[in-house]
This record gives C-alpha cells, sequence and structure tokens, in this order.
C-alpha cells in the first residue's frame, strides 16, 4: 500500500513515522510519504493561499496549489475524467475537513483495503471548494470540531488504516476484537484487566479467572453491548 499526505507542513509527521507499528508496516511493504505543498506551488515566495472571494476572515488554500503538487507527484491530472479514473494516481484522494464525511472503524477498514491513498491537508480557512469537487474522491472529517489544519486529521486517519495493514501489530488478533470492528458488531471494546489482582479494594472480575474460555467470551461480549447501550449505541 501507498499513502502520500499533502501538507504544508510535513516535518510535523516525523514522530508519528517513528512509531512501531507504522514502521512495522513499512518494513512491511507500506510506503509512507510526506509532501510539501509549499515546494511546488506555482505562486511566488511559496505563496498557497489567497483571500475568500465575497469577503470573510481568514484565507483559503488555493485550487491551483493543490493541483500544482498532485501533478508533480502524479503526472498531468487533466479535467477529464472524473478523478477516481485518472491513471498515474491513487483511485482515493482524500480532502480533509471539517464538514467531510464523518471518519469511522468502516471507513478505515475501507481505505485499508485501497492499494493507494492521497491526503490532502487543509489549513488556514480551508480548501477552495474546487479541490473537494474536482481534485478530491472524497471528502472526510475525524469529527463535528475545527482544528487548525489536517495534519493531526491525517495522522488519525493513517493511524487508523496502518494499523488494520498485516503485520502492523505485534499480535495478529490485535485488530480483530476492537472499538467499532465488525468482531464486536459495532460496539465499543470491553474491560481489559492486569495484575494486582486487587487494587484498593477493587478486584478483578472473578469471570476472568474462572479458566472457563466460553464464560469468559460471553461476559466479554455482554460488557461491549453494555457500553454501546450507555453510550446510546446499538441495544
Amino acid at each position: 500500500m501507498n499513502i502520500d499526505v499533502f501538507t504544508l507542513f510535513p516535518d510535523w509527521f516525523s514522530w508519528f513515522a517513528g512509531q512501531r507499528h507504522v514502521r512495522n508496516a513499512v518494513a512491511g511493504g507500506l510506503a509512507l510519504d510526506f509532501i510539501d505543498m509549499r515546494a511546488t506551488t506555482p505562486l511566488k515566495a511559496g505563496q498557497v493561499d489567497d483571500t475568500p472571494y465575497g469577503g470573510g476572515a481568514g484565507m483559503v488554500l488555493r485550487v491551483d496549489v493543490v493541483e500544482a503538487a498532485l501533478a508533480t507527484r502524479y503526472g498531468d491530472l487533466g479535467l477529464d475524467p472524473a478523478p477516481a479514473d485518472r491513471p498515474g494516481r491513487p483511485r482515493r484522494v482524500i480532502a480533509l475537513a471539517a464538514g467531510g464525511r464523518q471518519f469511522d472503524d468502516a471507513l478505515a477498514t475501507e481505505l485499508s483495503a485501497e492499494p493507494a491513498l492521497a491526503l490532502l491537508c487543509g489549513r488556514y480557512e480551508g480548501f477552495d471548494e474546487r479541490v473537494n469537487t474536482e481534485l478530491a474522491t472524497d471528502v472526510v472529517s475525524i469529527g463535528p470540531y475545527v482544528l487548525a489544519g489536517g495534519e493531526l486529521a491525517a495522522m488519525v486517519v493513517c493511524d487508523a488504516v496502518i494499523r488494520k495493514l498485516p503485520g502492523s501489530l505485534g499480535h495478529a488478533d490485535s485488530a480483530i476484537e476492537e472499538s467499532f470492528s465488525e468482531a464486536l458488531e459495532g460496539a465499543p471494546e470491553y474491560p481489559h484487566y492486569t495484575r494486582p489482582l486487587d487494587w484498593h479494594g477493587h478486584r478483578v472480575p472473578d469471570v476472568l479467572l474462572s479458566g472457563d474460555h466460553a464464560r469468559v467470551a460471553e461476559w466479554r461480549r455482554e460488557q461491549s453491548r453494555e457500553r454501546a447501550r450507555a453510550r446510546g449505541g446499538q441495544g
């Protein structure tokens, strides 16, 4: 799998790239690159933004700046056919913006099956809308709130996708029974306990000490369902 992250701050991702599961995935064949959109801007003095038509506070990332970054990476983009069918570029080009489709485990699983992804990090007041409609195939949000830019959102998306890749986690089963996974019917994960057995009078539940794997599995499923009910999820 290839993941390209287009950003104005590629150095911000050095910490992320150094995480063990990311390094494991890279060792297993993942190509992860962070591309500076300012380096290919067609404007003078590294300019990447401009004032919005219609007035208002803030600056907007220009569509020609994003186009130049994509074209430098993938070759001539053209305007037709649609972005998903253009040769030489990822089938999924994802603009990260607060108003996009909500990112969840199902979308992370969907994206992890793609051979290549491009993530576009917004900044300032966001992208010129033509980035979302003409250059991106998807507009994705990690939550109903506003960040200073798309870099943290890109790390969230990358992290959720990468940990689903074979070999990224220490144990092959680690990503199967997780919060919101298909194995748990989309519910939050059940509680976990480890030593000490008794902590200030709070003991590990007896069922986890029973050695009865069927009872443990049923307890965990019920705990997961209860957490879903508590947060207003499925019953």
